[in-house]
């Protein structure tokens, strides 16, 4: 299936997509050094929640798909050097209204953050 939204996202620092299905996505993640915030290689929460987000918006696969809402819940830390892998998949189509269920997981298949990204699929572009 063709992306139809947010084609111009950095693979680098949000992510590169590997699957887009209809009202399914995965998108993949290397993190790399700018990504950390301290000595030991912890990386900041935000892109993990970016790839999220980005997986979330393939799997609704609008071009003019945002993100109202998120309830999201880290559940390991995520350390450079580290490949994660985000699986997203619509679970309620309420027409312009689409709850997205997303999983990140890291490269020993473990569960690095879950959550549900309400997303809303607008008539025009938001800046328009």
């Amino acid at each position: 299936m063709e992306q139809r939204t947010h084609r111009l996202t950095s693979k680098d620092l949000v992510g590169k997509v590997r699957k887009i299905e209809e009202g399914y996505a995965e998108v993949e993640l290397k993190i790399i050094e700018e990504m950390k915030v301290d000595e030991y290689g912890l990386i900041h929460g935000g892109f993990t929640f970016g790839l999220a987000d980005y997986a979330a918006m393939l799997a609704v696969n609008e071009p003019t798909v945002v993100l109202g809402k998120a309830e999201v819940k880290f559940t390991k830390p995520v350390k450079l050097g580290d490949n994660l892998l985000a699986k997203a998949k619509v679970v309620e189509d309420l027409g312009k209204k689409k709850i997205v269920h997303t999983e990140v997981f890291n490269q020993s298949n473990e569960k690095v953050l879950e959550g549900t990204f309400y997303c809303y699929v607008l008539e025009k572009h938001i800046l328009e």
